[in-house]
């Protein structure tokens, strides 16, 4: 099962049904999102998701809508009633909202129209509302939290999206999701290690390459000076650390300047080799 489906059945397990209000303020958030489709009065909506459509049918019975329908073709969930019998809630205002409220709205327009990437290949959650109205109300809301949003103009209505980490993770407590919430938090510390690993290796990759490169140079002006007799001429200090190089090319400047007969540090090493590759290019 993937995340996004866990999620919404983990929202759609959400009992909040004994409050009426709640009940109405997130039955309007399912009927904002662009799954609802109204065609000759009837009011229909469609999904995939086994739980959510049984979630949509407990908020109309709770409400006293019962004349309704549900039907399943291939993988897709469809629940059908007559437009009138939303004269049956309240009417209500999105842009006068308590933050209560907001939350039971937000949570309804996630179940109707929300979705989210698998959290260990990206972080992508969606909210796809049918009216551009509706979207910066909703983007309003989510202000309430902390939370900041994105519209996104579709073919077929507006998406708002959330793509950081932190607000995905403070959108999903929201919903009432602590599992998920948990899930995500793992899948997040999990990808911040593996990222850090990644920096890590890959900055002493390009260390090691750095001193391979430079140690191959070294070798090259050390030979060079060998072939044409230059390297007898060269003082003892120079000769030491030189042969060094030649029977270690792999060591780095710290560890050279250890095998020394007298010890040096790292900037001594990088003197002395530096002024070999003078030497031998006239540099």
């Amino acid at each position: 099962m993937s995340f996004s489906t866990e999620l919404k059945e983990e929202i759609s397990k959400t009992e909040n049904l004994a409050d009426k209000k709640s009940v109405e303020y997130e039955l309007i958030g399912y009927l904002i999102s662009n799954h609802i489709n109204i065609e000759k009065d009837n009011v229909r909506f469609t999904t995939e998701n086994e739980y959510n459509i049984n979630r949509f049918s407990r908020l109309l019975s709770n409400l006293k809508i019962n004349d309704y329908k549900i039907s399943l073709q291939g993988k897709v969930f469809t629940i059908i009633f007559k437009e009138k019998e939303l004269e049956k809630i309240d009417k209500i205002n999105l842009k006068n909202v308590s933050q209560e409220e907001a939350k039971w709205i937000i949570r309804g327009a996630y179940l109707g129209g929300g979705s989210m990437n698998n959290p260990e290949n990206k972080y992508h959650l969606e909210l796809s509302i049918a009216k551009e109205e509706n979207t910066e109300e909703i983007i309003k809301m989510l202000k309430y939290f902390d939370i900041k949003g994105n519209i996104i103009k579709k073919k077929k209505g507006y998406s708002i999206y959330l793509k950081d980490g932190e607000e995905i993770s403070k959108f999903l407590a929201l919903l009432g999701a602590h599992k998920s919430v948990i899930k995500f938090e793992e899948i997040r510390v999990q990808r911040e290690m593996n990222n850090k690993i990644n920096r890590i290796v890959n900055c002493e990759t390009a260390n090691l390459n750095k001193t391979i490169n430079a140690s191959i140079e070294q070798i090259e002006a050390i030979r060079k000076l060998k072939k044409t007799k230059e390297f007898d001429k060269l003082e003892e200090p120079l000769k030491e650390i030189a042969n060094l190089r030649l029977e270690n090319p792999n060591l780095s400047l710290i560890e050279l300047g250890k095998m020394l007969k007298t010890p040096i540090g790292k900037s001594g090493v990088n003197y002395r080799l530096k002024k070999i590759m003078e030497i031998a290019y006239g540099k």
